[in-house]
């Protein structure tokens, strides 16, 4: 059974930092490429970052030179390092590999 399980959400002041974690159970997270996705409060889902299988990476540009996506293999988890948060970031993050999608977890960036 495949599982996907996001974490490390929260509520943050604009300017400040998250790490997400996206573990997997499974299925091997270096086999393919992992994105992740975000949904903003009343709107469509927005691609956030992808992490390829030989570790390239590619960034959505409202989030580019800020995040950072990044792979531990050992541990079958996938990060996303969340830098100088805006209040546009407010969003419930999703990992997606393949046909697999966790949960989500949510991101505030308020004052």
């Amino acid at each position: 059974q495949v599982q996907l399980v996001e974490s490390g959400g929260g509520l943050v002041q604009p300017g400040g930092s998250l790490n997400l974690s996206c573990a997997a159970s499974g299925v091997s997270l270096s086999s393919n490429a992992v994105t992740w996705y975000r949904v903003p409060p009343g709107k469509e889902r927005e691609l956030v970052a992808t992490i390829t299988r030989g570790a390239q990476t590619y960034y959505a540009e409202y989030v580019k030179g800020r995040f950072t996506i990044s792979r531990d293999n050992a541990k079958n988890t996938v990060y996303l390092q969340m830098d100088s948060l805006k209040p546009e970031d407010t969003a419930n993050y999703y990992c997606n590999y393949l046909q697999w999608w966790g949960q989500g977890t949510q991101v505030t960036v308020s004052s």
